[in-house]
């Protein structure tokens, strides 16, 4: 696992999309053979979607040929309420760039299924051929997308029940109101993110410092799932590109070790 430490939001926002927009323009993709990207909702990839924004206004990047999977979406929320995923994607990321329609693949909390939704979402992407890059958030009590603490690290799209630490999380996109929250969620699996050739996480501010401590100095746990990026299965295979990579700010390292926080900036400044 590689550990990218910048000072700020800002800065970490965007080192990953630098790194997001070099592997995109790098696979040069086509119709025939799409960029397949995973995308993830929340606060912490707003500056990240911004930057690749940036990139397609100057002309530096399309999104053209790119095929995307949205990490999660609520149950029972209308596709048109302000606060769905499709609602927050269409906002602040797809909106803003020349993707095409039907290459958007966002799960569907109101399908009449749900279980065969979540069954739909695998196949999909496995159809897809695999999602080259997944990009992800981290939650306070280490959760990646909606996989809860307990979650199997084995596990693929289904259908989960929010923790009350979520749910008050959630809240404040719901007028502080925690019973106006979803209590569902329809969720890849971490052994769906897992699967993915690569996989950037962007994890910042010092609410997320427990979570980073367990990512990168603990134990692999189900109960921080977002802590098995460190046995990603491609993570033998590291050559020039690792295939796992947590960017963060320096707030968020508050509970690295000493050593542990120098050894990773001393990794990228070269002198390891």
């Amino acid at each position: 696992m590689r550990v990218i430490i910048e000072p700020n939001y800002e800065k970490m926002s965007k080192w990953a999309a630098d790194y997001v927009a070099k592997r995109i323009i790098e696979a040069n993709p086509t119709e025939s053979k799409p960029f397949k990207l995973g995308c993830p909702t929340g606060s912490s990839p707003l500056g990240l979607y911004k930057e690749l924004i940036k990139k397609y206004e100057a002309g530096e990047l399309s999104f053209k040929n790119v095929i995307t999977f949205n990490m999660d979406e609520y149950v029972k929320i209308p596709e048109d309420h302000p606060e769905s995923y499709h609602s927050f994607m269409w906002k602040n990321f797809f909106s803003h760039i020349d993707i095409k329609k039907e290459n958007v693949h966002i799960l569907d909390g109101n399908a009449p299924d749900l279980a065969k939704e979540c069954e739909d979402y695998e196949k999909a992407i496995e159809a897809a051929g695999g999602i080259d890059l997944f990009m992800g958030g981290v939650g306070p009590d280490g959760h990646l997308a909606f996989n809860e603490p307990g979650s199997s690290l084995a596990s693929k799209t289904r259908v989960k029940t929010l923790t009350t630490d979520t749910i008050i999380a959630n809240s404040r996109f719901f007028n502080n109101d925690m019973n106006l929250v979803p209590k569902q969620a329809l969720t890849v699996g971490i052994g769906t993110v897992m699967a993915a050739k690569e996989v950037l996480l962007v994890c910042n501010g010092h609410h997320k410092a427990r979570a980073l401590q367990h990512i990168v100095d603990g134990n692999v746990s189900h109960m921080w799932t977002a802590s098995m990026l460190q046995m990603h299965p491609h993570a033998s295979m590291l050559q020039m590109h690792p295939h796992a990579i947590v960017v963060c700010d320096e707030a968020a390292c508050d509970e690295l070790t000493v050593g542990t926080y120098k050894y990773y900036l001393d990794k990228e400044r070269g002198n390891l």
